[in-house]
């Protein structure tokens, strides 16, 4: 813990932990804190949605089913599809289908969906590894954006208010 009050005095009052704090350097420290606190849950958010995609994943091979699909509308984020199970019964799942890239209108795919929840289905050979590049680029751009906030908030701090 004596490392992580360290790095909380680094940006409190600049590593001098013995001078006192006027106002305008705690506007300061908060004003950074907030924003390591945003990067952190932009970090976090990337790893919950690769976290969702796996557990959806294991879902999906608990009890597997394999349909063939057509597409009926295609979009880079959402694509919605209707399949018929063996039992001869028509889904189309509301939320559209997992790793729905690539796909266009009036495509016939095949798709793998969950027996107990037909509502969850992803795109056939297509799994949560596709997740990791944009959540990662997501928590990357974050953290690039809150170094560069950071940045400019020191250089206001040591210009303005020393």
């Amino acid at each position: 813990m004596s490392r992580f009050g360290a790095v909380l005095d680094l940006f409190r009052n600049g590593g001098n932990s013995g001078e006192a704090e006027p106002t305008r350097r705690k506007v300061l420290w908060r004003v950074k804190f907030g924003i390591v606190v945003v990067a952190c849950l932009v970090t976090l958010q990337s790893i919950l949605l690769v976290a969702g995609a796996w557990r959806n994943d294991r879902q999906i091979e608990r009890h597997m089913g394999v349909a063939r699909a057509e597409v009926l509308s295609a979009g880079p984020r959402r694509s919605t599809i209707e399949f018929v199970t063996p039992d001869r019964v028509t889904y189309r799942p509301e939320l559209g289908v997992l790793y729905p890239s690539e796909l266009a209108d009036g495509m016939r795919i095949y798709v793998e969906y969950d027996r107990n929840n037909p509502n969850l289905v992803r795109v056939q050979h297509r799994n949560a590894a596709l997740a990791i590049i944009p959540a990662g680029s997501i928590a990357v751009v974050g953290w690039v954006i809150a170094a560069a906030l950071l940045v400019g908030v020191t250089y206001v701090g040591k210009r303005y208010f020393h």
